[in-house]
């Protein structure tokens, strides 16, 4: 009966999510255990990635070695935000429609790098999802931000017409350049031909007045 009421009253459903709710709230920390966690892994994930940049430059290994440490430190700068939403929050939030492209594109990315680096072996591959990861992880930080999106695109937009309207107006300008002179060309010849012309008629009237005289 009671089974009944909570499918009625729509509690049912929401089993799952309150066990959820009560597991995170037990494990709660407090607010300023959570802002030195999130201080401590987004420093640890910068000081990776920057290693990881120092280290590209190493003999044989260094593009292993990049990839790597690249990688880690993403995925420490990605949990460090859990510190401060809670681990719940966080993946709803990843989730969301607005994101869930963009997350899907970064862990992919994040699993395949690691898989060329150590288990493919192909540095070329493991570079390639390197980028392909800095730029999913980019797009998925400038959601958080209202608007930087749409500021990006407008951006992008506006320099790709910009690109692809500056080669038009010069060859416009060459090609009606290229038509005046065409036809002042041939339109020189036309008055150059007009005084002889003139000169022919006047001497054949001149001859046709001497044969009538």
């Amino acid at each position: 009966m009671d089974k009944l009421k909570k499918v009625l009253s729509g509690q049912d459903g929401n089993d799952d999510l309150n066990v959820l709710q009560a597991a995170s709230e037990a494990t709660t920390l407090g607010w300023g255990t959570r802002l030195k966690a999130f201080i401590a892994c987004f420093a640890l994930g910068v000081v990776c990635s920057v290693l990881g940049s120092c280290l590209l430059w190493v003999p044989r290994n260094g593009l292993i070695l990049f990839v790597v440490f690249y990688t880690f430190g993403n995925v420490a700068s990605l949990l460090s935000t859990m510190f401060l939403m809670g681990p719940l929050k966080q993946v709803k939030r990843m989730c969301d429609k607005t994101r869930a492209l963009a997350t899907a594109i970064m862990i992919t990315c994040l699993v395949l790098t690691l898989c060329a680096a150590f288990w493919w072996k192909n540095k070329g591959l493991a570079l390639l999802f390197c980028v392909l990861q800095f730029l999913a992880f980019t797009w998925y930080g400038l959601s958080y931000i209202p608007f930087a999106r749409d500021a990006v695109i407008k951006v992008f937009s506006a320099e790709r017409v910009a690109a692809s309207d500056f080669p038009r107006t010069p060859l416009l300008s060459v090609q009606t350049h290229d038509v005046q002179l065409l036809s002042s060309l041939t339109a020189a010849p036309q008055l150059a031909r007009d005084p002889r012309e003139q000169l022919e008629e006047a001497l054949n009237s001149v001859d046709t007045l001497d044969s009538a005289l």
